[in-house]
């Protein structure tokens, strides 16, 4: 299997000023890769400039600038402009598609926070030195950086990321050949139904309250969203108090960020942990909350009709501050490392749906708590029954497969 893993990195004041200037010379490469491509097909020519054209020219940018970007990792630079084109190639792949096609944008250097070295060993190392109880990773023109390793790492580390997130630097691994650790067979098997009322509900009747972090954190977070409203959008030099603003709205959301994948993490292992096989629910979060589409007013061309976008708007955030589709994916995750199994059903009419007679149909969901029957009359909470129709689903689709 292949895992990865996250640490925080402790850095000395000198290795942030060095891991500062590490992600600014690699964002100044990725630009200027980007601005060659634009001015190559913006030529008469219409030059396609690729991937190897570029990593060609490292060698002479590297001796042409020794200072800045000759004092970092070769391979890591190949890896940045591997990155860029990467962008080219979904961009191009969206045109094909007919999708939105999104070229490839200039990053600033707040925004430029990731940088990769593709192999351990090649310009970086990961425990470096192992006759420290101290964990260390070595990075080139950094030195060896101090890294709170709260778990044992398993497998062989392929790719080592280093990653800034505000003021925090973090180690990211991604490791293959990593074993499985299966845990003993209980015989139970479960299906869950995803809700905003409940975070998640179980075949069991079992409800999991939705914590709602970002609901809990909406009065602070707007009041230093409208603090960081009252400086300029777009300036060169930001000022201190700026800066502190900026710093404080990025500090709320990552806390949130934090406080949600800690939630699911911890949600996911005890239905890992209980449950031999789980069902849920196969869902399209991004579709259930894309804004709806504009109704034009067919007595005015320059007027529109209300759509329900408003009203939606509350469903959307409270969808994306559950965070359904981060949970489901840990789930899986946990579930292959432990040997359990995971099956996705079909979500259509699991909530509309009677589990004794089968009949579905829109009236059986009184509101959002109840459900009732209009045929057979049978009554009971729309998440268990949800749940209990997802399990159903999953066990015909066990047979099928047996």
């Amino acid at each position: 299997m292949i895992r990865a893993y996250k640490f925080l990195l402790r850095p000395t004041a000198r290795q942030t000023a060095a891991l500062g200037e590490m992600l600014a010379d690699h964002c100044s490469l990725y630009n200027g890769a980007l601005q060659e491509r634009r001015d190559a097909y913006r030529h008469t020519s219409r030059t396609s400039i690729k991937y190897g054209d570029q990593s060609a020219q490292l060698k002479e940018i590297r001796a042409f600038d020794p200072e800045r970007q000759g004092r970092w990792s070769f391979s890591s630079q190949q890896a940045t402009l591997r990155r860029l084109d990467k962008a080219f190639q979904a961009f191009f792949q969206r045109v094909k598609t007919g999708l939105t096609p999104g070229y490839p944008r200039f990053k600033g250097v707040g925004h430029f926070d990731t940088v990769t070295f593709p192999k351990d060993g090649d310009g970086c190392r990961w425990d470096s030195t192992p006759h420290d109880p101290v964990t260390r990773v070595r990075l080139q023109g950094i030195g060896h950086v101090r890294v709170h390793r709260h778990r044992p790492v398993r497998g062989r580390v392929k790719t080592i990321s280093v990653k800034r997130e505000g003021r925090r630097w973090y180690v990211v691994l991604s490791c293959d050949e990593v074993p499985a650790e299966p845990l003993p067979a209980t015989g139970s098997i479960a299906g869950i139904d995803m809700g905003v009322t409940h975070f998640l509900t179980t075949s069991d009747g079992e409800h999991v309250a939705n914590p709602r972090f970002l609901q809990a954190s909406v009065d602070e977070l707007a009041e230093a969203q409208q603090h960081l409203s009252t400086f300029p959008k777009r300036t060169k030099h930001r000022t201190k108090a700026h800066r502190a603003a900026a710093r404080k709205v990025a500090g709320i959301h990552a806390k949130i960020r934090r406080q949600r994948l800690d939630h699911h993490h911890k949600q996911a292992l005890a239905l890992v942990r209980e449950h031999d096989v789980i069902a849920h629910e196969r869902l399209n979060t991004a579709g259930m909350t894309k804004a709806p589409a504009p109704r034009p007013d067919p007595e005015s061309s320059s007027a529109f009709l209300p759509n329900g976008a408003a009203a939606k708007a509350g469903l959307n955030r409270s969808i994306l501050d559950a965070g359904w589709g981060l949970f489901l994916g840990i789930l899986a995750n946990k579930a292959e490392s432990a040997g359990r199994l995971v099956i996705p059903v079909d979500a259509r009419n699991t909530s509309r749906t009677c589990p004794e007679c089968g009949h579905a149909a829109k009236e059986n969901r009184v509101t959002q708590a109840t459900f009732q029957c209009t045929a057979c009359r049978f009554s009971a909470n729309a998440d268990h029954v949800g749940a209990t129709n997802i399990l159903n689903r999953a066990g015909l689709a066990l047979c099928d497969v047996a």
